[in-house]
């Protein structure tokens, strides 16, 4: 009787190789679940792919972006397909944040049957997601023709616009003013304006840019991106200075593409953007 009560005391483990595994079991397996668990939680948070490939879209789209600076009026016009493409394609050939496929007459129906002008308001203000398109690296008569080539292309029959003809008038009588003014105005407004005119332009050149390129992620934070004012989100990326910043976006960095999609933009004007940026946060 002994005996069995003895055994009845003993526990399952019995050698030391037991022992072992038992710990094993008992304390490293589940230190490597809680591992596991942790890692598989932190990775949800990440966004997918298709999320930042949507945003990398978006960007391309509202490139070029309009800067205060001096065109070439003597360029011809460019026609729709070549604007379409420059501006309008990354969104429209794929439908991306609800813009109406190229040639996709159902979707294109309503919009073409509230008119001519009030589709070329759209893309020169902005509607929805799509930026405003006006005061770019083209003008609106050759934004007004990439309108027409994705109404038409949808089975709209809007006529391509074209500059009116007396503009050219003008413009023939222009080298016979041109000299005497320059000749009477640059002695006395070479001295004092040129001076206090730089940082002015800068400061709007940069907040024009922020507005039109960089306001659809750093306005809401997409994609990480620092929240415009946010100086907790902004104090580890001033260590770098206006100057290594500037490089960062010119390059892109992570969903920010080069230039933040600002493809036509100088890098004085990149620069003027980051400057307003930082601005914001001291």
């Amino acid at each position: 009787m002994s005996d069995h009560a003895h055994e009845s005391h003993t526990g399952p483990i019995k050698t030391p190789s037991q022992l072992m595994w038992t710990s094993f079991f008992a304390f490293v397996v589940p230190v490597f679940l809680i591992i596991g668990l942790v890692y598989f939680v932190t990775s949800g948070n990440k966004p997918a792919a298709g999320a930042v490939d949507v945003e990398q879209a978006i960007a391309k789209r509202i490139q070029p972006i309009g800067t205060v600076e001096l065109r070439d009026a003597n360029r011809p016009l460019a026609d729709g397909l070549t604007v379409y493409k420059a501006q309008c394609a990354a969104c429209h050939d794929a439908g991306l944040a609800g813009a109406p496929k190229f040639g996709d007459a159902g979707a294109w129906s309503a919009r073409i049957a509230t008119g001519y002008e009030a589709l070329l308001t759209s893309a020169l203000k902005g509607k929805g997601a799509m930026g405003a398109q006006g005061g770019g690296a083209y003008t609106d008569i050759e934004i007004g023709r990439a309108v027409v080539h994705l109404t038409n292309g949808a089975g709209g029959k809007f006529d391509v616009p074209n500059p009116p003809a007396a503009a050219a008038e003008p413009a023939a009588a222009a080298p016979a003013a041109a000299p005497a003014v320059v000749v009477a105005a640059a002695p006395a407004a070479a001295a004092a304006p040129a001076p206090a005119a730089t940082p002015v332009a800068a400061s709007a050149n940069g907040e024009a840019l922020y507005k039109q390129a960089c306001m659809a992620c750093h306005a809401a934070g997409v994609a990480g991106a620092p929240k415009l004012g946010d100086k907790a989100a902004w104090s580890p990326r001033l260590a770098l200075g206006v100057d290594g910043l500037t490089a960062s976006v010119i390059k892109g960095k992570g969903a920010m593409p080069p230039k933040g999609g600002a493809g036509a933009a100088s890098d004085a004007d990149i620069k003027a953007a980051v400057v307003y940026m930082v601005d914001s946060v001291k």
